[in-house]
């Protein structure tokens, strides 16, 4: 049975224009312009949705600045991709004109796994992950029928299982992204994509020195430095970093709560003692902001929904306030709300990587190796795996004992190389 939205959204044929059948149908263009032109306009279209862009010529030229004649690319390719572009742009005029939806199929598709995804309450991440799938199948069909269809869809991520190298988290992602969209979407009772996941290796954690981490830190800049030594310190994830709030902190007992962490669960982990002085300072910083804020008569800081709507003015009150906010306010991706959020973890995580480039460390360094390196350590030191699985909050032993494998020392493997005792 199909829902009300999916026949809004996909099966209105008198508001939605198709851009694949108009080029299949065309008698003005050869195999050879429809091939270039369709390669340019999912091109341009990827890109797009990939920045979250409006359909609009500005769209479009600043893709060709961004993603085009940034490289050099031969003559010969550049034109064809400019008459590619040219057609597209026309076509969406005159699509307009007619009173219709010039959105592809691949875009309405993510659109309606983002729209139902936040009724059912799916994380902001999680819709944005379904519905990216979602797309990259829709990208690969030409009408709304076989985007409707399951055993096409079951097709398409048996060649991306057994075709790419995709991880297996990523294959189950991909997974649960069609899934939701032909059972949440569609409205089907049973949905049968059965493809059998390819297993990849286990991978070894990045784990940095203590004397990498200090040089790390030093090469950080000043703003970011006490998070990258929180993040250490607690062993958080880069998400439940920069999403602390005034609450969270509680110096005199030397805990620190995280909430609705991976799973959506709360955990309690240590603080450490040598950042309350910091603490405090940073403290003081995000209290000197939150009287701007009021003092101003902003919008309170963004609340999860269910308690948002129980206590619609908390999001003004000091306790909820951000532990680390941003400079300036930003548009809620949400809500549309203009308001004061924490600071980005994008921009954070660019930080740290530039800050492990300076420190001439030769490893994959991200944000998250903070959290291997804290465990890693702990584990060295003496701590035991149990309690190590509740301070990283992981629901099973097993993916903590993932760091008896780089940890060295007793704790660690304990072996001595044998080159070491001749």
């Amino acid at each position: 049975m199909i829902s009300v939205l999916m026949n809004s959204v996909f099966m209105n044929s008198n508001n939605s224009c198709n851009w694949k059948e108009d080029i299949e149908h065309s008698r003005d263009l050869n195999m050879k312009e429809k091939d270039y032109i369709s390669f340019a306009v999912n091109w341009f279209e990827t890109w797009r949705m990939a920045k979250k862009l409006d359909l609009t010529r500005a769209a479009a030229a600043r893709f060709w600045r961004e993603a085009v004649i940034c490289k050099e690319r031969k003559q010969w390719q550049q034109d064809q991709w400019a008459e590619g572009m040219r057609w597209y742009l026309g076509w969406v005029e005159l699509c307009r004109k007619k009173g219709g939806d010039p959105k592809g199929i691949a875009e309405r598709m993510r659109c309606a796994v983002n729209h139902v995804g936040a009724r059912r309450g799916l994380a902001l991440r999680t819709r944005e992950a379904y519905g990216s799938w979602a797309g990259r199948f829709g990208a690969s069909v030409k009408t709304v029928e076989e985007a409707m269809d399951s055993e096409l869809a079951k097709e398409w991520l048996g060649k991306l299982v057994s075709e790419t190298n995709v991880g297996y988290g990523t294959q189950k992602q991909a997974l649960n992204g069609l899934v939701f969209f032909f059972k949440e979407v569609c409205g089907m009772d049973e949905v049968d994509l059965g493809v059998k996941m390819r297993k990849t290796g286990r991978r070894i954690p990045v784990v940095l020195s203590r004397s990498e981490i200090l040089r790390l830190v030093e090469r950080l800049e000043p703003k970011y430095r006490l998070q990258a030594r929180l993040q250490y310190g607690a062993g958080l994830r880069v998400s439940e970093v920069v999403n602390l709030r005034v609450k969270d902190l509680d110096l005199e007992r030397g805990t620190l709560v995280i909430r609705s962490g991976k799973g959506d669960s709360d955990r309690v982990s240590v603080l450490p003692e040598s950042l309350k002085k910091a603490l405090k300072l940073q403290l003081a910083y995000s209290r000197a902001l939150y009287v701007e804020d009021r003092t101003r008569d902003a919008n309170g800081v963004y609340l999860p929904k269910a308690l948002a709507r129980k206590l619609p003015n908390a999001g003004k009150e000091w306790k909820w306030f951000w532990l680390f906010p941003a400079d300036d306010d930003s548009v809620d991706p949400e809500s549309g709300i203009k308001r004061r959020h924490h600071i980005h973890a994008k921009t954070y995580g660019k930080a740290f990587r530039r800050a492990a480039m300076l420190a001439e460390i030769d490893k994959r360094v991200t944000t998250h190796a903070l959290r291997h390196s804290f465990a890693t350590h702990l584990l060295e030191n003496g701590s035991d795996i149990r309690t190590i699985q509740d301070l990283l909050g992981h629901a099973d032993v097993k993916t903590t004992e993932i760091y008896t494998h780089v940890a060295t020392g007793q704790n660690g493997k304990g072996v001595r190389s044998p080159l070491d005792v001749l």
